[in-house]
């Protein structure tokens, strides 16, 4: 009897060991396949998943061999279980120098497996906890920042990029119901060039709309070859959730959260958190939108309030005085100040009819803001002083709101947005300069639109297009008209 078996033993309780320890994932696999090549000395080891997208996007985890194995060389597979689930198959091939696999060998696997089948449960679990930690994370942050935000537009754009991020999508993108009884695009967020998505439309009588209208989330394989997605910009997308942003029984709009193309499907429980935080983000949307209303009613009420007491008081009040300098007019010995009483009189007059006109334009309703680039870029600027520690300086040089059009705006606005995020990451920032400036000549001669975003942080760098001034980094982007 020889002691060979011991160090097998000892070998498999430290494959055990390693596949018991780990918590994600993919690291869980790694040491599945690390030890089953260790355990039995295969030349290599793959696991082939049988659903990817269960396994976290991983079709398959190889341990290569010093030395190219033969594809007549020996295979071993030994099936993975996850409960009663078939999860996948270990496979073995090639033991340089020691022949085929054996029965012990396949014993060993095994026990290995049986112990990976459990780690591989421990771990999607764990990963379903944190997937349910990070979407309830993110509702409560959409719904802290629509209730403090201002504006629809910023209130949709929060809620398509934080759904991008938490669902790792390639867009956020939000959609509302047009008068033709379709639906439309009308705000999108997305790292790559969100050029043409803004504006496209889902035509009416659409199998899909049928299920939006409906209040019912529509889940897609494929974007670019389902047969019910008419968007032109369709072959941009694979996998794609579309869901209902519904509440108090009122389709507000639709959240679209498609993948690129190749990339892995949504699971089960992505699509049921996805589908929870939509129906949140919903309720959201109509609070801020309430207390928008509150605050509109509130500030109609003060105007009207202010526009009383300025009428019963300060105009009633003027015009009394005004009366008393008349009469003091005619009074004996007044021909001395007559001159300055008429002077005094007439200010009094033009006075009152100021008033009254200050009071007229307080009865009127506020203008909303502007749509204009200008007061975008101010906005994003603006909003980006709490991070920078300072507010940027902002610059414009030409006809920018009437110039520019809205598909180069986002373009633009996008470009602005990552470049502070930029800045806001370097230490020692406390100057910041935003230019925007139009026409804008590129050295082909074309007219266009052109961004600067300098800053005098630690760590002088050089955008792609940019350059440096001194100590600090400028960045700047060109997009023609």
């Amino acid at each position: 009897m020889t002691a060979q078996p011991a160090p097998r033993l000892t070998r498999l309780l430290e494959a055990v060991l390693g596949v018991g320890t780990a918590l994600d994932l993919r690291s869980v696999l790694q040491h599945l396949v690390d030890g089953a090549a260790e355990l039995t000395g295969a030349g290599r080891a793959a696991l082939v998943v049988a659903h990817p997208a269960e396994g976290g996007g991983l079709a398959e985890v190889r341990t290569p061999g010093p030395h190219p194995v033969p594809e007549t060389a020996p295979l071993l597979r030994v099936p993975i279980h996850v409960r009663d689930e078939e999860f996948g198959e270990l496979r073995l091939a090639g033991r340089p120098g020691a022949g085929p696999f054996t029965v012990e060998d396949e014993q060993l696997l095994r026990v290995l497996a049986t112990q990976a089948g459990i780690s591989i449960g421990n771990a999607r679990l764990y990963e379903t906890a944190r997937q349910r930690e990070r979407w309830i994370e993110g509702t409560a942050a959409v719904t802290t920042a629509l209730l403090t935000e201002e504006g629809a537009e910023d209130a949709l754009t929060t809620v398509a990029e934080r759904a991008r991020l938490l669902a790792g999508a390639c867009a956020g993108v939000i959609l509302h119901p047009t008068a033709e009884g379709g639906m439309e695009i009308v705000t999108a967020s997305t790292p790559d060039d969100p050029d043409g998505i803004v504006g496209a439309t889902i035509a009416p009588g659409s199998p899909v709309l049928e299920q939006l209208l409906g209040g019912e989330p529509v889940f897609i394989a494929d974007s670019a070859t389902d047969p019910r997605m008419t968007t032109h910009v369709r072959h941009r997308f694979g996998p794609s959730m579309m869901l209902p942003l519904r509440a108090s029984g009122r389709l507000i709009g639709t959240l679209a959260l498609p993948r690129r193309r190749g990339a892995r499907p949504y699971t089960d429980v992505e699509r049921l958190l996805a589908t929870q935080f939509a129906s949140q983000a919903a309720l959201a949307l109509v609070l801020a939108d309430a207390r928008r209303g509150r605050e509109r009613l509130a500030v109609y009420e003060d105007r009207d309030r202010i526009a009383r007491d300025l009428h019963d008081l300060v105009v009633q009040r003027l015009f009394a005085t005004g009366m008393m300098l008349e009469s003091t007019q005619r009074r004996p010995g007044a021909q001395d100040v007559r001159g300055i009483l008429v002077r005094a009189v007439d200010e009094l007059r033009s006075t009152v009819q100021e008033v009254r006109t200050a009071i007229f334009a307080l009865q009127q309703p506020p203008a909303g803001p502007p749509a204009g680039l200008r007061v975008r870029v101010l906005r994003e600027t603006a909003s980006a002083a709490a991070r920078l520690g300072a507010v940027p300086s902002t610059h414009f040089g030409g006809a920018v709101d009437t110039r520019v059009p809205d598909r180069v705006a986002d373009r633009l606005l996008t470009a602005l947005r990552d470049a502070l995020a930029d800045a806001s990451a370097r230490t020692g920032v406390s100057r910041v300069e935003v230019t925007v400036e139009t026409p804008a000549t590129s050295p082909e001669g074309r007219d266009g639109v052109r961004l600067r975003v300098f800053d005098d942080g630690a760590g002088a760098g050089e955008s792609e297009g940019g350059g440096c001034e001194g100590r600090g980094t400028t960045v700047t982007w060109w997009a023609p008209l």
